[in-house]
């Protein structure tokens, strides 16, 4: 059955460990370090202090930059900061190649924006900023940043295309996916409003085998240039993006059933980890839908798999879908308006079950290839719609891999309403199964498509409401991730903000909990050219950084390019991408 089949290829059985509280304070120690951080006595006062930092001092945040590329800097975000250049760049750009012509435009654009957030067009183009770099305490990391030069008409029809299955294209079903999982050609176009971050659109799977070379590559150089590297992947560049929407639809409605079980229960509004239900209750609840039978039911609920508590969470919910239960084979749920059993998952046809394990496989090739070499896979987050599935592939990738330490780190979304949920039953489920933690926080780079969408399409937004809000859950998730990493020692986190009160708080933070630069557990990151101001301070108050070498053979165009991420690294703290 295609859903045994996700989980199958990534997935090695990892068993379930006795529950463990949810408070970050109350922890025993596991296989994956859970212990009270290293140091003490005199030992731990000779480590040295988390700093102090001014990012006011523009003499030091600039030193490292000579006066050509202070100008050019001033000229380039300046020019970024027009309301009018914005609104009409593409306009732009095609007036300035034909009156330039595509050599003369090439040489300006490097010059000028290209100059200063991109670092190069191959390997060797990119090794003197990497140096300069590194000389100032600020590391680089290869951002494989690719992306067709496709019309908004091509976008839409490739993503229409490649959204939708067989049996919905021939029109002999109708689909069971929920509205936000569905397809729809006024956003066919997943570049609009979309500045900050990559888009892939799928072709064929020789593309996709094409993108997985590019990113294997990546890991390759970034291993070389490290020996503490990292490299980043986008899920939708290595298969057809209808398997992560029909993969998302289904862990939404499986994980929004058991809300409404024990909202029945009167458990409504209740944060993801503090939700719990009797198992009597539930297995009540499950054989009065016409899910299974009793007998069925009650040996999904064993003590092991829910331990001895009596209680069911979410994590233990969560856990009965995949291929390590019988459950799988059901895949039903009620339809609450209809009150009839609905499908899970709509059927693939053969072509579409190779498509789904060869996305599976590249998958598992790219994170082998990060052990091998030694590298931090980061899989970036991406729409709604998708993160779901990419959210559950790469836990299954993190079960895999993360055994000795955190080797492929998730991305969270803060601006999303369900970040800290997320996070926090992610964490738990580390605890439980005893592998290691590696996160990424951001705030997030799809607010307006996303909020326009689910305004257009019809389903709850998202996205908090305020900036204010996004700010306070970026905040209490990076809080509730540092208390772990102070009781883990192998939790690691990567800190990816362009704001300074984020980069004062967590400073802060670590110092209250006694986290050192030294125990190379945070990280934090800005994008290259963005924020020298806090990226360089931070730099010179440490050792040299990761460095990030560019994928070879990429040429430079208008949509084509080699972007390195920048990173620094605090004393002895490792170096990280945003």
């Amino acid at each position: 059955m295609a859903l045994r089949r996700i989980v199958s290829v990534l997935c090695t059985g990892t068993p379930r460990l006795a529950r463990l509280s949810t408070a970050p304070a109350a922890r025993e120690p596991t296989a994956a370090g859970r212990e009270t951080a290293p140091g003490c006595g005199a030992a731990e006062a000779a480590r040295p202090p988390v700093p102090i930092i001014d990012f006011g001092n523009t003499q030091e945040a600039y030193r490292s930059r000579r006066s050509w590329e202070l100008v050019r800097s001033l000229l380039v975000l300046r020019l970024c900061a027009s309301p009018a250049l914005l609104a009409h760049h593409e306009q732009l750009l095609h007036l300035t190649r034909r009156l330039l012509g595509q050599r003369l435009f090439e040489k300006l654009m490097k010059m000028t924006f290209y100059g200063q957030f991109v670092a190069g067009e191959d390997q060797e183009s990119i090794r003197p900023l990497i140096r300069h770099n590194r000389a100032f305490g600020v590391g680089s990391i290869l951002d494989y940043g690719v992306e067709e030069d496709l019309s908004p008409e091509e976008a839409e029809r490739k993503e229409m295309e490649s959204c939708t299955s067989a049996v919905e294209r021939e029109g002999s079903g109708t689909s069971k996916r929920e509205k936000q999982y569905q397809a729809h050609r006024a956003f066919g176009d997943r570049r609009d409003g979309v500045i900050s971050a990559r888009t892939y659109f799928y072709a064929n799977e020789a593309k996709c085998d094409s993108h997985m070379e590019t990113f294997l590559r990546c890991i390759e150089a970034a291993g070389g240039a490290s020996d503490d590297g990292f490299s980043a992947i986008k899920l939708t560049a290595l298969g057809r993006p209808q398997f992560l929407l029909q993969f998302s639809d289904v862990l939404t409605k499986w994980r929004r059933l058991f809300h409404q079980m024990a909202a029945e229960h009167g458990k409504a509004g209740l944060a993801a980890m503090d939700t719990k239900l009797e198992v009597a209750v539930l297995q009540e609840s499950v054989a009065k839908m016409g899910i299974a039978s009793r007998t069925e039911i009650e040996n999904w609920f064993t003590a092991e798999t829910l331990g001895v508590s009596g209680t069911l969470d979410l994590l233990d919910w969560s856990s009965l879908i995949d291929s390590r239960t019988e459950l799988s084979k059901h895949l039903v749920v009620p339809n609450m308006q209809t009150g009839q059993l609905e499908p899970l998952l709509s059927r693939f046809t053969e072509e579409e079950e190779l498509q789904m394990t060869r996305m599976l496989q590249r998958m598992d090739i790219l994170a082998k290839k990060a052990t091998e070499m030694g590298v931090r896979l980061m899989v970036d987050a991406e729409q709604t719609y998708f993160q779901p599935a990419i959210s559950r592939l790469t836990l299954e990738m993190q079960r895999k891999f993360n055994v000795e330490k955190p080797l492929i780190f998730n991305t969270y979304q803060c601006y999303l309403k369900d970040a800290y949920d997320n996070v926090t039953l992610d964490v738990e489920l580390a605890r439980r199964e005893g592998w290691c933690f590696g996160a990424k926080l951001v705030r997030g780079a799809y607010m307006a498509q996303e909020r326009t969408r689910a305004a257009q399409i019809g389903y709850e937004d998202p996205i908090n409401p305020t900036y204010e809000a996004t700010n306070a859950m970026y905040h209490r998730c990076l809080n509730y991730v540092l208390e772990e990493l102070k009781h883990n020692t192998k939790a690691k986190v990567m800190v990816a903000s362009h704001n300074e009160d984020t980069i004062h708080f967590t400073l802060r933070r670590m110092e209250e909990l006694g986290l050192y630069p030294a125990d190379r557990q945070v990280y934090f990151g800005q994008l290259l050219g963005m924020c020298d101001q806090i990226s360089f301070p931070l730099g010179e108050l440490g050792l040299p950084g990761e460095q990030g070498w560019g994928c070879p053979g990429l040429g430079l165009t208008a949509s084509a390019c080699v972007q390195v991420r920048q990173a620094f690294l605090c004393t002895s703290m490792c170096p990280m991408a945003l």
